[in-house]
């Protein structure tokens, strides 16, 4: 039987062709002995394809909570019994938001609001706080307020919005199992929106919510299909009063044969670690992802969890001396 790993390394490393879900597949059901050579190789395969940089982005919510939609994994859905409750930012605690962002190093700040998709209020106080932002700081600004007209996405470009996620969240196939109130293809009719607008399009989901290691796969595949510019990779983290909230956390090897296999099915996508690496990883596996394929972080804290300090962040990067991407390169 031929070796995944040995045709990743032609098709992946010196072609530049990602893997496909079959391929994916052979990757996540990988010995547990054979690992560290999967991330060896995905490391390779990020350094050959994208460099040694590393991109890093703040976020911030705008709008936390009383969202109509059911999304199973989230405690800001209005439908479930969670200690999260409807706030909105001001203006003044948004630009305060970008500067603290942009003294990390960050290159990218992304606005995120609990909405199945922007009303007009919620279209003026992006562009209110986008403004502000510009004339305060220098900092890419993205957003991820939820499904779009393409009115609005033509309108979020005008602002002056470079990147926006919009997270497909797991397997088309696992969809209905996750979020009942809109489906799979709403979400990918607006990533595709997204980019016809030219916008970047930052597009990922959370591992770890009852799919099955096909499913993955699966996902890793439709992900590559929809060539996003980043893809931001979350481990569940079990909310209080959501419908997840008795799963188990994904074992860590677990969550790395992901990291690795996920880089070689994108080679040149920023595959960002995203919610949950730090109680799904801890410090050593982060470390591990950052040498297996990972080449994006967000920095601080998360919509509703807590995430590492920044500094911790920081000082691995220098360690491994991995450079941060300077603003000329994102722009």
């Amino acid at each position: 039987m031929t070796d995944i790993l040995e045709v990743a390394r032609r098709q992946v490393l010196e072609e530049g062709k990602g893997l496909d879900a079959e391929q994916v597949l052979q990757c996540l059901t990988l010995p547990d002995d054979r690992l560290e050579d999967l991330l060896a190789l995905a490391h390779q395969v990020r350094m050959r394809w994208c460099g040694p940089e590393v991109e890093v982005e703040g976020i911030v919510s705008l709008k936390t909570g009383g969202c109509p939609e059911d999304c199973h994994f989230c405690s800001q859905s209005g439908r479930f019994d969670s200690p999260v409750r409807s706030v909105w930012l001001n203006i003044p605690e948004l630009v305060e938001a970008a500067k603290e962002t942009a003294k990390t190093g960050a290159t990218e700040f992304c606005i995120v609001a609990a909405v199945r998709g922007p009303d007009e209020r919620l279209m003026a106080q992006v562009r209110e706080g986008v403004k502000a932002i510009q004339e305060a700081v220098e900092i890419n600004v993205s957003c991820s307020l939820g499904m779009l007209t393409r009115q609005q996405a033509e309108e979020l470009v005008a602002m002056g919005v470079h990147r926006y996620n919009h997270n497909l969240e797991t397997a088309r196939s696992h969809f209905p199992n996750v979020v009942t109130t809109h489906t799979w293809e709403e979400r990918w009719e607006t990533c595709k929106l997204v980019k016809e607008v030219g916008m970047e399009l930052c597009c990922g989901g959370i591992i770890g919510m009852g799919e099955t290691v096909e499913q993955r796969a699966e996902f890793a595949a439709q992900l590559a299909e929809l060539e996003p510019d980043e893809v931001p990779l979350n481990f569940l983290a079990p909310r209080p009063g959501t419908p997840f909230e008795h799963y188990g956390l994904v074992e860590g090897g677990e969550a790395l044969k992901t990291i690795g296999a996920f880089r070689l099915a994108l080679p040149r996508t920023l595959l960002r670690y995203a919610g949950g690496r730090e109680i799904t990883l801890g410090d050593l596996g982060t470390r591990s992802g950052m040498l297996g394929g990972i080449n994006a972080i967000i920095v601080g804290n998360y919509l509703t969890t807590l995430g590492r300090p920044a500094e911790q962040d920081l000082e691995l990067l220098s360690e491994l001396q991995m450079p941060i991407k300077a603003l000329s390169q994102t722009i």
